[in-house]
């Protein structure tokens, strides 16, 4: 099991230091950021946070997926490799000759 989590459902107004401060209550957090927008500096609803264990991610996983935070649900879990996401686009058109 994986220490970096995913954090969906985030309110836009979550600062890194107010993901941080919510997930130090399940344990040491390495890193939190919340992923915004390149042109606009927003945030985008979600992000990240690196646990220091495996035992406090799975803590705060089972604490805080589907909580309230901020006047929204939260999505807490696992977050997957780069290389696993699906892009929701055709890899080439020519493949459809």
């Amino acid at each position: 099991m994986q220490k970096k989590l995913y954090v969906g459902g985030l309110s836009y107004s979550v600062t890194d230091e107010q993901l941080q401060e919510l997930f130090s209550n399940y344990g040491a957090v390495e890193s939190a950021t919340v992923v915004t927008d390149k042109y606009t500096d927003s945030s985008r609803g979600f992000g990240f946070v690196e646990m220091g264990s495996q035992q406090e991610a799975e803590s705060a996983i089972q604490a805080l997926n589907g909580s309230q935070f901020e006047g929204r649900t939260l999505t807490v879990n696992i977050a997957r490799p780069r290389g696993e996401r699906p892009t929701g686009r055709r890899s080439s058109f020519r493949s459809r000759r």
